[in-house]
């Protein structure tokens, strides 16, 4: 005769089956089930079974069911009982239970020295050689994007640095010099690479700095977080407002944090009055502060860079001072491309970028939503289809003025070759 019972677990077991989790680990690696998991299954009723000994839980095996497979996602055990047969008896209870309720399959992922591994053997399960099993981990928890989202942060979808068309150049520049420290901070260290925490991005306006900004936040799984200068002169005075809101930033262990047209708050102190200088002077102190711990990246994004305050480019602040100017030839192809494609259109599209020199990537944008809408209202009218073509497409960017004519391009060369540290 054993020395517990095994039951049917009840809602007031929770707390018990945590604390008997908790003291009975013993494998090296953490379980591949988080306990998160397990509670969320025990919440949503699954079937589990827990052991008492004296009304006391000291075991508990915990399932989850989709359709006729079924997981066991914990096995945990009280250390004085180990080696006595109880985790056999808890997997025979709850196999019983999952078979008799239609479950056809019942499997286990563990740790070779996992809590339970001895009793699925024991109990008849075979373990499957020649496997290899394959886990990816985001950096950011369930908590923490509720935390994030509370000041307004959002965690952008994945894909968006794929959907970044053209722009190879600038692509690879901020990949290799922001992405992979940031994400691979472990490596780095090997190398004495120390991650960025903070990067300036300077270019006409409409050639992609926010575009890039989320899409490096997605890339990285990290929350994204914009910070609006007027809005926290509005709600607290802007000094105020910036202080508070980078000591609630200091609460996340994973954020980008954002902030366009940046010369607003961190223009040139000379001249300036003492508010604005205030403002100026406290964001120099966030900055610091910012940068005192892992695993965050201010992105700060100017239309001019020479507006800045001197003190705000010197190092030590941004690690980077990024251009992103407007795309280039092969750039644009490649936006042309993804547009046409979208469209159905059968157009040329070297020819197009030969045509759209000058444009920005919200230009081409705006081409090709103007041709496409244009396309649409025929067809409504007519009942028939019709496919963009070249024609088309010339016609719209002649009636287009470029964002970027030769002066600004030529300003903008001007101040790449001054301020740039890439």
């Amino acid at each position: 005769m054993t020395d517990w019972r095994v039951r049917d677990y009840a809602q007031d077991d929770l707390e018990a089956v945590i604390r008997v989790d908790a003291e009975g680990g013993t494998a090296e690696e953490p379980p591949l089930a988080p306990l998160s998991d397990a509670v969320a299954a025990l919440q949503d009723l699954h079937p589990a079974v827990v052991a008492t000994a004296d009304e006391v839980v000291i075991g508990a095996a915990v399932s989850r069911v989709e359709g006729d497979r079924a997981s066991i996602l914990r096995i945990c055990l009280a250390p004085a009982w180990r080696h006595r047969g109880l985790g056999s008896s808890l997997i025979t209870a709850l196999e019983h239970r999952l078979f008799t309720g239609g479950v056809r399959t019942v499997q286990a992922v563990l740790p070779a020295s996992g809590t339970g591994a001895a009793a699925l053997h024991n109990c008849g399960f075979g373990a499957r050689s020649g496997l290899l099993f394959f886990e990816k981990r985001g950096p950011v928890t369930p908590q923490a994007v509720s935390m994030a989202s509370s000041l307004g942060a959002e965690l952008p979808p994945g894909g968006l640095w794929e959907k970044v068309a053209g722009m190879q150049r600038e692509k690879r520049l901020i990949e290799r010099r922001l992405v992979l420290p940031l994400a691979h901070p472990e490596l780095a260290a090997q190398h004495g690479v120390e991650p960025p925490r903070a990067v300036m991005l300077f270019g006409p306006p409409g050639t992609g700095k926010s575009t890039f900004a989320h899409a490096i936040a997605s890339r990285l799984g990290w929350p994204f977080l914009e910070l609006f200068p007027a809005r926290l002169a509005a709600e607290y005075g802007l000094a105020s407002g910036l202080n508070r809101r980078f000591d609630e930033i200091a609460q996340l262990d994973h954020v980008l944090v954002f902030v366009d047209e940046v010369e607003e708050i961190a223009g040139t102190r000379s001249g300036a009055d003492a508010t604005a200088v205030g403002v100026v002077n406290e964001l120099l102190k966030a900055i610091v502060r910012f940068r005192g711990r892992d695993g965050r990246l201010l992105v700060c994004a100017t239309n001019d860079v020479t507006t800045l305050d001197s003190a705000f480019l010197r190092h030590g602040r941004f690690d980077y001072v990024l251009p992103i100017g407007p795309p280039d030839h092969r750039a644009r192809t490649a936006l042309w491309e993804s547009y046409l494609a979208r469209a159905g259109a059968e157009a040329d599209n070297a020819a197009l970028a030969s045509a759209s020199e000058g444009f920005t990537p919200a230009d081409i944008a705006h081409v090709a939503r103007t041709v496409s809408q244009v396309q649409f209202e025929r067809t409504f009218d007519t009942g028939t289809r019709t496919r963009p073509t070249t024609d088309d497409y010339l016609a719209t960017i002649g009636d287009t003025r470029p964002t970027v004519g030769a002066a600004m391009a030529q300003e903008f060369a001007q101040q790449t070759e001054t301020f740039a540290r890439i």
